[in-house]
């Protein structure tokens, strides 16, 4: 499971369809899951930036991973990202 999206970092590089991966997830409580996204120009090649995001996490809901890329998808920056 990932994501697709053009992204441009910090430093100003732009990744046209760069991939985009949920790693790292714990489950901090029961109501709370953590996780980092990692972003490669190919899942070939090393990632090129990373993030650490928290979300509200369901019980009940489905799977945690699944709940952190519908989490994701729900920021600005990767609105209108495409699943792969």
């Amino acid at each position: 499971m990932a994501l697709k999206k053009t992204i441009t970092s910090v430093h100003g590089f732009t990744a046209t369809d760069a991939y985009h991966r949920v790693e790292c997830l714990r489950l901090d409580s029961k109501t709370l899951i953590a996780f980092h996204v990692r972003s490669y120009v190919s899942p070939d090649k090393p990632f090129f930036t990373e993030q650490i995001l928290a979300a509200n996490y369901d019980l009940n809901g489905e799977n945690p991973l699944a709940q952190a890329y519908a989490h994701l998808k729900t920021t600005p920056e990767f609105a209108g990202a495409v699943d792969v």
